[in-house]
């Protein structure tokens, strides 16, 4: 069994207390849970890292963001590719556990609030799919690629996903797409596979019955927590954690 964590938006902005405080509280809650026989094997950190992309929250994030845990970080709308990593080509990496794949896709356009994956990087996945042979893959990226019932946030998810549902029916070892953006704990699936959204870090979004406004910051910041059990299928376990306590 394989446990991988994932945060999402976590909107670093200069130093904003409230929002360091919600960042601190999620870093303590896994870092207290990352030893032992079943610690967590993987933390996915899925866009939105900085709030305008500047290099001041990158170092923030930088102090911030600590772990023993294996990380990918991500990039999403609010991100700098420049100020990020120096250049303008897509952030995407990955990370081979003993038996399982994790890919890290940047969906971020630079300039814009939608997102796509593109051929170049649809064809660097396969190929990392290929060289790491039969095991199971999970799929991590920003923007959601249909829509998930959030009228602003459809308007800017992934623009015409057609290529990456060709990508997944392709690879039949990939278990699962996971990603951020709406702030929000969502499941469904896409391409035949589980799609799952992760809950924010820095706030929540509204659905459209909560409210007139989009963001929501009284509700807790929020984990999503992925196994993925021999048979390579996936189960999602959500947690909210207290401010100042790093607990459930």
């Amino acid at each position: 069994m394989f446990v991988v964590a994932q945060i999402s938006d976590l909107h670093f902005r200069n130093s904003d207390p409230e929002q360091l405080a919600r960042v601190d509280a999620v870093m303590r809650y896994l870092n207290d849970r990352c030893g032992g026989p079943s610690a967590i094997d993987a933390l996915l950190v899925t866009g939105d890292l900085a709030d305008d992309g500047l290099p001041g929250q990158y170092e923030e994030a930088a102090a911030h963001v600590i772990t023993e845990i294996p990380t990918l970080t991500l990039l999403g709308n609010h991100d700098d590719r420049i100020a990020y990593h120096g250049g303008l080509q897509p952030v995407n990496n990955s990370l081979l556990l003993d038996g399982l794949l994790l890919l890290g896709l940047d969906s971020s356009i630079p300039g814009r609030q939608d997102g796509e994956l593109t051929e170049t990087t649809l064809a660097w996945a396969s190929e990392q799919i290929e060289a790491a042979g039969d095991v199971p893959v999970l799929i991590a990226f920003h923007h959601p690629p249909i829509d998930v019932g959030m009228p602003f946030m459809d308007s800017i998810r992934q623009l015409d996903p057609s290529g990456f549902e060709a990508f997944v029916r392709r690879h039949q070892n990939i278990v699962g797409l996971v990603c951020g953006h709406i702030h929000s704990p969502s499941a469904t699936t896409f391409a035949g596979v589980p799609l799952v959204t992760a809950p924010g870090v820095s706030s929540t979004l509204n659905l459209p019955f909560e409210g007139d406004d989009v963001l929501n910051e009284t509700q807790p910041p929020g984990i999503a927590f992925h196994f993925i059990d021999d048979t390579g299928r996936l189960t999602t376990h959500f947690r909210s954690v207290r401010l100042g306590q790093g607990t459930p």
